[in-house]
């Protein structure tokens, strides 16, 4: 079992920044690029929760989505072709004096089976900078949503 934690900060609000986890619409991979249109699929969603296919390039899960507490997002995986047991994302949000928001990330990616199990070790061996890099343009991404700009710039 790989767990990676990461910790950004954005000028998005934690509000900001839960929409656009939450949001299962079209275009999602231009804010995660790890969730591709064809592998989307919105199987039920409430007020505070939803149950989601996502994935791409060949690696899907479906994922139990809580954000009843609004500083934190929990993303549970409950099947995926690749990844099992503990497996999921959790984004806790704290907010700043100066208006931006530190973020708090954990992966945990515990494989399944034997591609799961190598993935995992890949991941966990590897994998930090590319998922950082990833989590650097989800939050871009996300910023430019905010200001309604193509692009963010950050400081």
């Amino acid at each position: 079992m790989s767990t990676i934690h990461f910790k950004e900060t954005t000028d998005s609000t934690p509000e900001q920044f839960v929409a656009a986890l939450t949001d299962f619409g079209p275009g999602r991979s231009q804010l995660f690029g790890n969730s591709t249109d064809q592998y989307l699929e919105v199987h039920a969603r409430g007020r505070s929760e939803a149950d989601v296919t996502e994935g791409s390039r060949g690696i899907w899960e479906r994922l139990h989505y809580d954000w009843s507490n609004p500083d934190r997002v929990v993303m549970t995986t409950t099947d995926s072709n690749v990844w099992g047991g503990h497996s999921g994302h959790t984004y806790t949000f704290a907010r700043r004096p100066d208006g931006k928001t530190d973020m708090d990330v954990v992966v945990v990616r515990e494989g399944k089976n034997l591609r799961g199990r190598v993935l995992g070790v890949v991941v966990g061996t590897f994998g930090k900078p590319v998922l950082k890099h990833a989590l650097e343009k989800t939050v871009k991404a996300v910023e430019a949503r905010n200001t309604g700009t193509g692009t963010a710039e950050r400081s």
